[in-house]
This record gives C-alpha cells, structure tokens and sequence, in this order.
C-alpha cells in the first residue's frame, strides 16, 4: 500500500543519512581533510544517484516490454477471433498492467491452439477428400485450404465426406456385384475379356478400381450386353432344340440316338449352341431325304391342329396342298408354314377353344346319363351308381348351361376385338349348341312317343292273343303271387273300391332317389307296376278283364286329371 511504501522509503533516508554519517566518522578517524570528505560524499551522492536511476530505467523498460506485450497480443488476439470467427476479445477491467499481460498472453496461446487443431483437422479432411475424389473421379469440396475454417465449415466438410463415403461404398457393392454377374455372363459365354475395360474389370484389384459414374455405367452397358448375348444364345438354343423335337418326332430318330444329345439339351453355352446347330443341319438333310414321312408326320399334326380348333371341311380343303402327292421340299415349306399357323391361332384362342372342348365332353357325358336314365335296366343295379349317375347327371343340367352363358361372353368379346365371327366346325357355336339342345329335345319326345306306340302295339296284341306267359326271373321279387295261388273267378270290382296291386320291391338304396326323379327322366313307376301286374295276374279271361278295365281306368285318369 501507498504508507508501506512511505515507510519504506523513510527507512531508506534514515539508513542513507546513517551511512554518510558513519563515513564521515570514517573519514574523520582515517584523517581524510575536509575537501577529499566533501569530494568523496559527491562520489556517494553519484553512485547512490546512478544506481536508482539504473533501477527507474530498468523498471521503465519492463513497464514499456509489458505494454508492447499487452498491445500485441491484443492485437493478435482480435486477428484470431476475426479468422476463427470468434466473439471479439474484451479486456477485464481493474486488472494491473502484469494480469492483463499474462490474461491476454494465455488467451491468445488458447486461440493458437484453436487454430492449429482447425488447420490440422481442415488438413485431414482434404487428405480424405482427395482419396475419395480419386476414387470416385468427383471435384474435391469448395474450401480456402490457406485460412482458418469456421466450425460451421468443418461441420459442412464432414457431413460432404459422410455422402462420399457412403456412396463410395455404394458404387463399390454396385461394382461387386456388376463384377460377379459380368465374370458369370462371359463364363457361360465361354468369352474371355476382349478390352482394356474388360481387362480391368476381370482383373484389376477391386479397391483400385475408380468407381466413376461412367465407369459404373459403361459396367451395366457391358453387363446389359453380355445378358443380350446370352439371351440370344438361349433363344437360339431353344430354337433348335424345339426345331430338333420336331424333326426327331417326324423322323421318328432312335432313343439312343437322341440321348447322345442330352447333355446339350440343357445348357446355353457357346459349345451347346454349336452341337445343336451342327445336329439341326443333320436332321435338315435326313428331313430331305425322308421326305414323304417328313410331310405326312406334318399332316397328322395338322389334322391334330383342326380338331383342336374345331376346322369345318371347308376350312380343312381351304389348305390344297394337304392332298398333293408331289413331295417336294415346297411342299414340305408350305406344310411348315401351315403348322405353324395353326399353333399360333391355336394358342391366341387356347382358353376359348378348351372352353369349347369343355362343353363338348360334358354334353356327351349328359346325353350319356340321360339315355343311362331312360333305361329300365337301371334298376338292376346294386352297386349304388344309380345315385350317383342321377346326380351327376343333374349337376350337368344345371353347369351347362352357365358354361354357355360364360362362353357366349367370351365369344362376343372375341368377336368385337377381331371383327369376325368364332366359328366352331364352321358353325357359330352359339348356333350349335341350340341346335344340340332342339335335337336333344326333340330325341326325348320321339322315344316318348315310340314308348307309346309300343305299348299301345302291345296292349292290342295282348287283347287279341292273350297275354304270353313271361319266363320267371331267378329272384322272384317280394310282394308277386305265384300261378298257384291266383285266385280265379274273381268278380267284377270297382275302380273306386278295388285294392292297387303291390308294387315293386326296390333297392333300399335307391328307393329315396327314384322319388326325387323328375317327370320324363325315368320311366313312369305307375307304367311298370300296371304292366307287372297285367303279366301277372291276366292267367284267366276272368282276371284279364278285371286288369283291362283297371288299365284303362288308370290311362283315363292320366289324360284327363
């Protein structure tokens, strides 16, 4: 404090006032005169003089140093903040000239090492973009490599560096797996590398590669060319080998003779395609020199084809060269064609035609059931397909027609898109299907009418020559009176009060069945249990005219309900 240091200088007087009295006792004791006393206490003076002017000097010098040292770090300081973009240095205040020496002193070493941890990091991520840019061929990032990056800048750097790296990557899972699809193309090419580029690819170390987008692109066009060649090569080889079918089926070709080629019928490769060619240029000849059963196994084929597309006579004779006899390799041209033709109409129009095929077989199989129906021998069975038959005859009734309804629908879509009528055996379908259904029809009703006639015929023959005795079944059914126990001289009785003969013992398994029957599908039961009973109790004139007028009681009734 300020009266410290009064003190102190007090204490300083007092001892220099001490001093040159001791000197003088000195000097007085030594015998020194006045004058070299007085010249020597000048001496003194000086020297204590020059000593604190030393002192003040020395003092003033340091105050100078700490205020240059002040200055310039103040001012490098400012510098710093400016290119670190840092809020600006303030200066604390009431602090002495040594604290704000020392406070501006380690600031400023701290912004140092802010700038060298910036430029060394600044250093490494243009070292990692470099890598990168050779790479991936791409222009380095927009930065001043000289002055200091912001933070902000950094952040930038590094979120770039993340996207390179990441579609480094990218491109390089791209190009190892374009690599692999490229090294199986040329291997199932048996294909070697025929450029620079492919040299590179097939051989180059994949991390040296440089995974440039017109690197990557010209990858997938040499990829995309590869699969094109390959895909042709399978075409091809599926060409021949249809084409090698075809000729060993119509040159009717040995067994052994076409297991020779096996290992060849599978695989695409440059030696398949080879084989295959070599062997269809060697059925070419046989075909020529085979030619008449080249063509005729041509022509069942084309028989085959008009079936399947239900082809009238018209359509068929429409194709002359079918009937030549000249066999010639143009006329085996023209069958070819022919063939082909047919194939394809046959397979533009598959769903229709087998719908078509559909409906033939399930009417055949109704018209089957249906006569099966009428049979009166049905009853015979015992086996239970009696039941079955009927209901799969019904499920025919009803599926039938909503078949016809579906094809009718697909005709008519056909027809408006190809302009043109669907033809079946050069018929409209639709007209044919009326058409089976009329003749169906009109089937039934003239079976009607013959069952009628002929019962009629024999009603008649029965009145004028009795009826003839009947040879008995082995199985006499439950219910039937034998001759021996027919009553004779039966009177006359009533139709209202006479008892209905017994009816048939059925099948137990078809008794529920024959209930349900519809009218006109089966025979009438009340038919066949009249006629069982006239066969069987007419043994007398008596008894034959008690049956008669019953018979034509129960005909009388059904004609007139």
């Amino acid at each position: 404090s300020r009266r410290t240091h009064e003190v102190h200088a007090a204490e300083s007087v007092a001892y220099l006032n001490r001093a040159l009295v001791r000197l003088q006792d000195i000097w007085e004791e030594i015998g020194i005169p006045e004058e070299q006393r007085l010249q020597r206490t000048n001496e003194v003076h000086k020297h204590i003089k020059g000593l604190l002017d030393l002192m003040i000097a020395e003092e003033e010098e340091l105050k100078r140093r700490l205020l240059k040292s002040i200055e310039a770090c103040i001012k490098e300081l400012k510098s710093l903040c400016s290119e670190l973009q840092l809020p600006p240095f303030e200066e604390e205040e009431g602090c002495t000239m040594l604290q704000m020496e020392k406070n501006s002193r380690t600031r400023l070493e701290l912004m140092q090492e802010h700038k060298k941890q910036r430029m060394e990091e600044l250093k490494g991520l243009i070292s990692k973009d470099t890598e990168l840019c050779g790479i991936l061929c791409t222009t380095p990032f927009c930065i001043d490599q000289n002055s200091i990056p912001s933070l902000q800048q950094l952040k930038t750097y590094h979120a770039y560096l993340d996207d390179l790296t990441k579609e480094k990557e990218r491109r390089h899972e791209e190009f190892v797996s374009l690599k692999k699809d490229i090294i199986v193309c040329m291997d199932d090419l048996e294909q070697h590398p025929e450029t620079s580029f492919e040299t590179d690819v097939m051989c180059e170390d994949e991390e040296a590669f440089c995974l440039s987008d017109e690197n990557i692109a010209a990858l997938k066009l040499l990829l995309s060319q590869l699969q094109d060649r390959k895909t042709e090569n399978e075409r091809r080889c599926s060409a021949f080998r249809t084409k090698i079918q075809e000729l060993w089926e119509r040159l009717h070709i040995p067994q052994e003779e076409r297991e020779a080629l096996s290992e060849h019928m599978v695989t695409s490769k440059k030696r398949n395609i080879e084989a295959l060619q070599a062997e269809v240029e060697r059925l070419e000849v046989l075909k020529i020199q085979s030619m008449r059963s080249v063509i005729e196994s041509i022509r069942a084929e084309i028989a085959l084809y008009w079936e399947k597309c239900f082809y009238s006579q018209e359509q068929q004779q429409a194709f002359f060269p079918y009937h030549a006899d000249d066999f010639t390799e143009e006329l085996l041209n023209l069958h070819e064609a022919e063939v082909k033709t047919l194939e394809k109409y046959y397979i533009d129009h598959q769903e229709l035609f087998e719908g078509v095929t559909k409906w033939r077989e399930n009417w055949t199989l109704y018209l089957e059931l249906d006569k099966k129906a009428n049979d009166p021998g049905r009853f015979n069975n015992r086996g239970g397909n009696l039941l079955k038959e009927e209901k799969q005859r019904t499920d025919l009734q009803k599926s039938l027609p909503k078949l016809e309804k579906t094809l009718k629908t697909q005709i008519d879509a056909w027809e408006q898109e190809h302009d043109k009528e669907f033809l079946v055996n050069g018929q409209k379908f639709l007209e044919y299907v009326q058409q089976q259904w009329e003749h169906h029809h009109t089937e039934k009703e003239k079976e009607k009418l013959e069952r009628q006639l002929k019962k009629t015929k024999q009603t008649q023959e029965d009145m004028l020559y009795g009826t003839a005795k009947r040879t008995p079944s082995k199985r006499r059914i439950a219910g039937t009176p034998t001759p021996g126990k027919v009553r004779r001289g039966l009177g006359l009785r009533t139709p209202g009060h006479g008892k209905t003969p017994r009816l048939l013992d059925r099948n137990k398994e078809n008794v529920s069945h024959l209930r349900n029957t519809p009218s006109g599908a089966l025979r009438s039961q009340d038919t066949q249990d009249h006629t069982f009973t006239f066969n069987s109790f007419a043994g007398s004139y008596s008894d034959f005219a008690v049956m008669w007028f019953y018979i034509n009681f129960v005909q009388t009734t059904k004609t007139n309900p």
